[in-house]
């Protein structure tokens, strides 16, 4: 039987950003070791606060990289983002119909990369389940624990990707102009 994998779902640039922070620790690995040597090199290491300070920043820098290490390993990449419906990496804004307020979040498929503060939300939070697969134009109610809350889907398109061209701007053109 088969078990119940984890799996945290990513667009490419959203990849491409956890890859090249691994790198970035990776790269910090060495610089750590080189401060390690240099503290050894100092002689007794049981009052060395240099070399005590090394060795927590390599456990801690150890710890990040397995932690990514460990998510890019159950990583799913995203390939086609919809922008019929609300999905994993869609952006979508919506007007609160109980507070009369617009938002715009984007759906992530993985807690690491939540961040509310700026609009990211996981779509396995309350206000992800509720907008998940709802389409442009529909109402739909979303129950917090602060009660119950309306939204209306007023847009749904993709983040914006520096690997793909802006779209061009729309222009109108009259007849006889």
């Amino acid at each position: 039987m088969e078990e119940n994998k984890t799996v945290d779902r990513f667009t490419k640039k959203q990849l491409r950003a956890l890859e090249d922070k691994l790198s970035e620790f990776k790269a910090k690995s060495h610089e750590i070791a080189q401060r390690i040597k240099e503290a050894r090199e100092q002689g007794d290491l049981s009052e060395n606060s240099e070399y005590d300070s090394a060795m927590d920043d390599q456990r801690k820098n150890e710890r990040e990289i397995n932690d990514l290490e460990a998510l890019l390993s159950r990583a799913v990449l995203i390939d086609k983002i919809d922008t019929k419906k609300v999905s994993v990496g869609s952006q979508v804004t919506v007007l609160n119909l109980t507070k009369n307020r617009q938002s715009t979040y984007e759906i992530v498929g993985s807690a690491a990369l939540v961040d509310v503060l700026n609009g990211r939300i996981s779509d396995v939070s309350p206000v992800g389940k509720g907008l998940y697969g709802a389409k442009v134009g529909q109402e739909v109610t979303v129950d917090l624990p602060a009660g119950s809350v309306v939204y209306r889907i007023l847009s749904i398109t993709k983040p914006f990707d520096e690997d793909e061209p802006a779209p061009a701007p729309k222009t109108s053109r009259k007849k006889g102009v």
